[in-house]
């Protein structure tokens, strides 16, 4: 397994963790379930791990695929620019996280301004997390791209037609 394989196999489960981890901690605010909020918190702190496997892995993709035909350098540094600053917002969250859920299993009185916290920060990642899900996608899928040429509905001439 190359680093474009594991970077492949790891760089999901931060964009789908912070977006249901935002869910269940917005359920676990609202119905003031500690429970439910330490699951969006673990969700978080794994998010975060799996974000920094993912940029380590990264560079390595980035050197398998730069020069492959129809990607080029510029798309994959616009993903690299994106996912830099989503790592960095799950790296926080991460630690927030670990800090709700300290202040949880203390019943601490500021658990409800951490959870109000993460909700923030997430909310934010959620943001980054569709960017840099998009420009990855991007990098292989050119038909996802905004500048794509391929038009789907064009007809080709058929061969009577000269």
């Amino acid at each position: 397994m190359n680093d474009a394989h594991l970077h492949m196999v790891v760089n999901h489960f931060p964009i789908i963790g912070i977006i249901f981890g935002l869910g269940i901690l917005i359920i676990g605010f609202f119905f003031k379930n500690n429970v439910v909020k330490n699951v969006a918190y673990g969700l978080f702190i794994v998010g975060a791990i799996f974000a920094a496997v993912s940029m380590s892995t990264g560079e390595g993709a980035e050197e398998i695929v730069e020069d492959f035909p129809n990607i080029g350098k510029n798309i994959i540094h616009e993903h690299e620019e994106i996912a830099e600053k989503l790592a960095l917002l799950l790296y926080v969250l991460g630690v927030v996280s670990l800090v709700g859920l300290y202040l949880n299993f203390k019943k601490h009185s500021k658990a409800t301004l951490i959870s109000i916290i993460a909700i923030t920060i997430a909310i934010v990642g959620v943001f980054f997390a569709q960017q840099t899900g998009t420009t990855g996608g991007e990098i292989r899928h050119t038909e996802i791209r905004a500048t794509s040429t391929i038009n789907p509905t064009a007809t080709q001439p058929s061969e009577d037609e000269d």
